[in-house]
């Protein structure tokens, strides 16, 4: 997955020769990421970010993640870890947010959750198969390399 993520030009690693995929993936990271892999367009909307300025390397897909729905309100958090219900959500929402035939049968998904229908998409189009036989883990913080694996998953 990291190999195919390098190879689309989502990612470049932390540094010229190590990708990190033990670390902690951070919003402003999985956004970018997902800029990348939608070809990289440029914003055409104001910066509604507070905390998002130009020399951020993340601007443009803050701007971006915006204009696409996958984040509202003033405040980006670009540090905030992600969890694998963002992660979900975000690829489910670029897919235009397509209804699964049947919902999941995860102990920890209620069925009126936010991400509920992006979970029963994401086990549907095999992203995930969840973290046990029974339980998503929605609140789990996800890695570099789990990121790359879900995006792989998606969009390989």
């Amino acid at each position: 997955a990291v190999k195919w993520a390098v190879a689309q030009n989502i990612t470049t690693g932390k540094t010229a020769n190590t990708f990190a995929p033990g670390e902690t993936c951070t919003k402003a990271q999985i956004l970018t990421f997902l800029w990348r892999a939608n070809g990289q367009p440029e914003p055409s909307d104001e910066n509604p970010f507070t905390d998002v300025t130009q020399s951020n390397y993340y601007y443009k897909a803050a701007l971006w993640a915006a204009e696409q729905g996958l984040d509202s309100g003033s405040a980006f958090g670009a540090s905030a870890p992600c969890t694998r219900a963002m992660t979900v959500e975000y690829l489910w929402t670029l897919a235009g947010k397509p209804e699964a035939e049947k919902s999941t049968a995860f102990i920890d998904v209620p069925a009126d959750a936010a991400y509920s229908k992006a979970v029963a998409w994401a086990v549907e189009k095999c992203v995930t198969t969840g973290k046990t036989a029974d339980t998503f883990a929605p609140d789990a913080v996800c890695t570099r390399g789990q990121i790359a694996t879900f995006l792989h998953r998606a969009m390989g």
